[in-house]
């Protein structure tokens, strides 16, 4: 717990955060707890002599400001160690100067203050310097690659300098109630540098990027990739903004295109969401046929009082041990036939004894849900255009292509059919400023990084290896010691596909928000190189297992680890301190791969098809059993696209989940998914689909941007004078025909000159 009762008053001005963020926890391994004393003996060393006695927090901010100015010429030494020791100092006072602190809140205050401070004196960009120094070493690269095993120790200066900018980019992009003005200020200062050019004509997160190329293509294999993603995928997030910023732009970009508004607030409504439980296991449906056959226990059906988080009535996990099933065990392909049985995606069912009944008293208030269907129903263009293409075969007997405005000769009800289809939203994307892409090679390296840390991958001898940054220079000797490093193993994989996850995501958002096009081709470089299957594979495993790991030493993590005395290390104090049931890490990771997997799929039938055959549903329907609204969501969603291709003998099976898509995936008017009538159910071709996106990628691409245009996309010149002053070449029989044709289209023609002289 946080005791605000000691909140250092100091400053006036100067409040505290009153929270430990999760992400600064993260940032480092647990092998890496004795290098905080190693930055504050250096910090202490060098601040003796300037300082004369006092400490760091009874400083003025000019002294303060003399002494970091003093750092920041150290760091321009040639000597390397010298460096690195300056560079230990700076971290230990971004970390918050936390041995003249009492209490975590009073770390966290120190550390804001210190780090805007650090920003205004100019260290990042020193510190930048310094890693393109070290990125650029290839000494140290060409010895990391002969080596036959990497720790920690080779990474030391990477790591060092890589903390402080982590540090800094989530301190500052982090906006608080009692930030001062210069610190708002420096904020969007620093959220326009990242952005811009900073090294080499290219943007910091390009350079981040090019680090994790870099240590894919076995270049570099001593990068410390977990603090590398950690850093960029928060410096993506501060630059570009997050899920919240991207609702805002949609907002204004269709004011903009006068366009009507949203019909509801996406994020609000997943918000708002029940989580449902799960379809009953084999096991649970065989218990209750048993049950009614003997009369020996009664059901009763409780309601859902509190959903927004993970119900924890899962203690006894019936799931645990199915996780290998195939879609023939699959527990909704056998229908229980108990006559009268609540749904159990409705439902929690807690087998008891009834209880007594309950003295007479006043009613309580009871939990009301908003009634009706969550999402407001959409349509696509296509879909308008397909029904007036049937309209018009039926009613006239031609069609007129792409046409949606024209209705003659049709009936008034399809008139009024076409009113309301238009109604409902349609989707549209803008153009704004545009962003760097990601290249090929970048995608493949997260996906490859992605695939090294997924809990389902088996070791290989010709993996990259990303517990470079973890693993200690001497391998431990006693079980605590293994135990306590296998705990910061699993810990680091799943950190890293938290980072990677939500980095994928928010590229493909912001992609497909600025252009379609950008979004289309990051898509599928994605799905060429196997994105989908790898994202199934990661959820082919005991979801509910991997959702409740406790693979945190709570006693560990900063700045617990440094305010407070360590405790004596026990096999059971490994485990204690971590109440909670879930990690939210992991269900973070597991539902943005899921959006991930919902947007390279949508609307592509080749890629849903996909789906279909690496046989995905009954790996999707296990992630059902996770009892959280969003994920739910898209699993549901991910099951819809899919479902008319399963066949009816599985739709009859599944009823419990084809109700649960009803009543919490958005509904598209025209849609018929769960009978298998839509005219996109064809043969599956899937090269002919994804080279037709290709060419019409290339085609773009080549009429906005190469310098050989084709000539049929050609600017038009508008310049009257230039246009008059052109020579043109005339055939022979236009001298003959020239004066009729002059009487018939000019003289002839009424021409309301007065016209020119109004605005149009």
């Amino acid at each position: 717990m946080i005791n605000t009762s000691s909140i250092n008053s100091l400053s006036p001005m100067l409040t505290v955060n009153t929270f430990i963020s999760l992400e600064l926890i993260q940032l480092y391994s647990y092998t890496e707890e004795p290098e905080f004393a190693l930055n504050r003996d250096y910090f202490e060393e060098d601040f003796r002599s300037h300082a004369r006695g006092r400490r760091w927090i009874e400083l003025t901010v000019e002294e303060q400001r003399a002494y970091v100015m003093r750092l920041l010429d150290a760091l321009e030494v040639t000597d390397r160690d010298k460096r690195l020791k300056v560079a230990r100092a700076i971290l230990y006072l971004a970390q918050g100067v936390f041995d003249e602190c009492d209490t975590e809140v009073d770390v966290l205050h120190w550390s804001r203050h210190n780090i805007f401070l650090l920003y205004d004196m100019g260290i990042f960009t020193a510190l930048l310097e310094l890693l393109s120094m070290e990125i650029d070493n290839s000494q140290a690269c060409s010895s990391a690659v002969r080596k036959p095993a990497i720790s920690l120790a080779d990474s030391t200066e990477l790591r060092v300098l890589l903390s402080i900018m982590y540090l800094m980019v989530e301190t500052i992009r982090v906006q608080t109630e009692d930030d001062r003005p210069e610190w708002i200020a420096a904020r969007e200062t620093f959220k326009n540098e990242l952005a811009s050019p900073l090294y080499n004509g290219e943007p910091f997160a390009l350079l981040l990027f090019t680090m994790v190329t870099k240590f894919c293509s076995m270049n570099a294999p001593h990068f410390p990739m977990k603090k590398v993603l950690l850093l960029l995928w928060k410096t993506i997030l501060f630059t570009l903004g997050g899920f919240e910023e991207l609702q805002e732009m949609k907002v204004r970009h269709r004011e903009r295109l006068n366009l009507p508004p949203l019909p509801e607030d996406s994020i609000k409504v997943v918000r708002a969401m029940r989580a449902a439980s799960p379809p009953a296991s084999a096991m649970e449906l065989i218990e209750q046929q048993q049950q009614q056959k003997r009369g020996r226990r009664s059901r009763r059906v409780l309601p859902l009082v509190k959903q927004d988080s993970l119900d924890t009535y899962n203690e006894r996990d019936p799931f645990k041990n199915d996780d290998a099933r195939d879609e023939e065990e699959d527990p909704e392909d056998t229908d229980s036939g108990i006559e009268g049985e609540v749904d159990p995606l409705d439902r929690d069912v807690i087998i008891q004894p009834p209880p007594p009944p309950p003295p007479l008293r006043p009613p309580t208030e009871r939990v009301n849900f908003p009634k009706g269907l969550p999402w407001a129903p959409k349509v696509r263009e296509k879909d308008i255009e397909h029904f007036l293409e049937t309209s018009r075969n039926k009613f006239i007997g031609f069609t007129l292509g792409n046409d949606t405005e024209t209705l003659v000769g049709l009936p008034r009800p399809i008139h009024e059919s076409v009113k309301t289809l238009k109604q409902v939203s349609v989707g549209i994307t803008p153009v704004i400023i545009p962003l760097f892409l990601c290249s090929f090679l970048h995608q493949i390296a997260l996906l490859k990084l992605l695939l090294a840390a997924a809990p389902t991958s088996k070791a290989k001898t010709d993996s990259i290896n990303i517990l470079a940054d973890v693993l200690p220079e001497e391998m431990p000797i006693t079980v605590l010691q293994s135990m306590k490093l296998g705990i910061d193993v699993n810990r680091h994989k799943e950190i890293i596909v938290k980072a990677i996850s939500a980095l994928l995501l928010l590229l493909l958002k912001h992609f497909k928000l600025n252009h379609i096009y950008q979004f289309e081709i990051v898509s599928q470089h994605l799905v060429f190189a196997n994105c989908i299957p790898l994202i199934l594979k990661f959820f082919n495993q005991n979801i509910m297992s991997y959702i409740s790991a406790k693979n945190s030493i709570c006693v560990l993590d900063f700045p617990h680890c440094v305010v407070h005395e360590m405790p004596e290390l026990t096999a059971e104090s490994l485990e204690a301190g971590d109440s909670s049931q879930f990690c939210w890490r992991n269900l973070f990771s597991c539902i943005n791969l899921l959006r991930i997997l919902n947007k390279l799929t949508k609307w592509k039938h080749s890629r849903t098809m996909m789906l279909v055959v690496f046989k995905s549903a009954p790996i999707l329907k296990r992630a059902l059993k996770v009892k959280q609204a969003m994920m739910q969501l898209y699993v549901l969603k991910l099951l819809k696209i899919q479902t008319k291709y399963l066949g009816r003998q599985w739709r009859k099976s599944n009823m419990k989940t084809m109700s649960a898509i009803y009543q919490k995936v958005r509904h598209r008017l025209n849609d018929d998914w769960a009978y298998g009538n839509d005219i996109d159910a064809r043969p599956w071709d899937f090269q002919a689909e994804e080279c037709a996106l290709r060419e019409s990628i290339e085609k773009f691409n080549s009429r906005r941007y190469e310098r050989n245009r084709n000539g049929d996309f050609a600017p038009v010149d508008n310049c009257l004078q230039s246009v008059l002053g052109q020579r043109v070449e005339l055939p022979e029989d236009f001298h003959y025909s020239y004066e009729m044709w002059l009487e018939r289209e000019v003289f002839s023609q009424p021409i309301q000159w007065e016209g020119l002289l109004q605005n149009p």
